[in-house]
């Protein structure tokens, strides 16, 4: 199985190139489901028909959705916002207050995470297309898992079984309302689907992000912090797709500046993204709606006579870069994390005290979950080598970490405070 994820600036054509490849897809035999995650949709469009919030038949082998974010956001997380509201009530909190304090920031990205797992896990599927809102949004999304995983750690930091035995003692102290067992099961829900959302969107192997752009400053330069947060939280982008390149056989005085312009921009593409692939795609005469438009921008993209496991198929891995890593040198461990298209004075990098690694860029941060080896040393230094940020975690002389501590944190622990004994 696939999930392939197109995300960009608004307004490049993420939602063509999302469709077309579906359809090259659907057409390859593979059973293809097409998602928008963006609140304005307009995926329907693409097609030249109405999609709704439910999986709607296409073409043979292919289904399209658009996501309904505010009913699967209750159907996630209405249990817990619940008790939370009568929480923060009972603290003296307004009404209308508490229920919007009670929202987990990055909901409504909850509700597409859940459904891109929901139909990676029923089996009927082996392509998951997801045509994501514009950068901004698609980042909250993608970092939604760690950053929820933060929050329930601190919202909710006694085990299931602490309130079990406290329960009793604590109703004839205070009229404090205190979660039962409704609630405990919702999180434990929560977070079996949030570790199964990490687990699929940052295996490379299954995962693929594909930023789309214009030959345009502006849009490269935000593709291009795009692509550097995409690899702060270590997602795997394996192709670039540059849409409405004008055709070189393009002679009109009127466009002359606008080709000159986008040779510099297209080769700015090249120069930045080196060795992802670049797929360009041209301006083409007529607006691209219907299948048969989406057809021929498929085989623009990924060309004409398409068979499985050829550089036609959409599903191939288009490139393969190399994830976090942790190593040995001269004597002390590295954590390695690939930031590339970043100044050295970009990056902000401190420890927090609830052990953890906080990576800062521009406006977007990364708590990075340390291994339990690499959690009880001291950061002796930070270099950024080519394309990767590697921190130093000083050892003491002889000391060998055993390869199980140096794994990345699993969220078995988490787990384990809300199940049932």
């Amino acid at each position: 199985m696939r999930i392939l994820l197109y995300t960009g600036k608004g307004g490049v054509g993420k939602t063509s190139i999302s469709a077309a490849t579906a359809v090259r897809c659907a057409a390859l035999g593979y059973r293809t489901a097409v998602l928008s995650t963006d609140p304005a949709h307009s995926l329907g469009d693409s097609f030249d028909r109405r999609i709704g919030p439910q999986l709607t038949e296409l073409a043979p082998n292919l289904w399209g959705q658009e996501i309904d974010l505010l009913s699967q956001m209750g159907q996630y997380w209405g249990t817990v916002q619940g008790y939370l509201n009568t929480l923060f009530a009972w603290q003296g909190m307004d009404t209308l207050v508490a229920e919007e304090t009670a929202v987990l920031p990055g909901m409504e990205e909850l509700a597409s995470l859940m459904q891109i797992t929901a139909l990676a896990d029923s089996g009927q599927y082996d392509v998951i297309i997801i045509d994501a809102a514009p950068t901004g949004s698609t980042l909250q999304l993608l970092s939604f898992p760690d950053m929820a995983r933060w929050y329930i750690e601190k919202i909710f930091p006694l085990q299931r079984k602490t309130f079990q035995l406290a329960r009793p003692i604590v109703k004839r102290m205070t009229d404090m309302p205190l979660p039962d067992e409704d609630i405990f099961d919702s999180i434990e829900e929560l977070v079996t689907h949030l570790e199964r959302m990490s687990d699929l969107l940052s295996d490379g192997t299954i995962c693929s992000v594909r930023v789309v752009l214009n030959p345009e400053k502006m849009v490269v330069k935000e593709a291009q912090r795009a692509y550097t947060y995409l690899n702060l939280y270590g997602y795997s982008v394996d192709a670039v797709v540059c849409n409405r390149v004008f055709p070189r056989e393009l002679a009109d005085d009127y466009f002359d500046i606008w080709k000159t312009s986008q040779a510099a921009n297209l080769e700015l593409v090249h120069q930045c993204f080196h060795p992802l692939p670049i797929f360009e795609v041209p301006l083409f005469d007529q607006e691209v709606t219907g299948i048969p438009m989406l057809e021929r921008m498929a085989d623009t993209v990924f060309g004409p006579n398409p068979e499985r496991d050829s550089h036609g198929d959409p599903t191939r891995k288009f490139y393969v870069g190399k994830p976090q890593d942790i190593f040995r040198q001269n004597g002390d461990y590295v954590l390695s994390i690939p930031l590339p298209l970043v100044e050295r004075e970009a990056v902000n990098l401190h420890r927090s005290v609830f052990d953890e690694l906080v990576v800062r860029i521009g406006n977007w941060k990364r708590n990075v979950a340390l291994p339990t080896g690499l959690a009880k040393l001291e950061i002796s230094g930070a270099r950024y080598e080519g394309d990767r940020l590697n921190i130093l975690f000083a050892a003491e002389k002889g000391v060998i970490i055993p390869a199980e501590e140096l794994k990345p944190k699993r969220w078995d622990s988490l787990k384990a405070r809300f199940r049932r004994k």
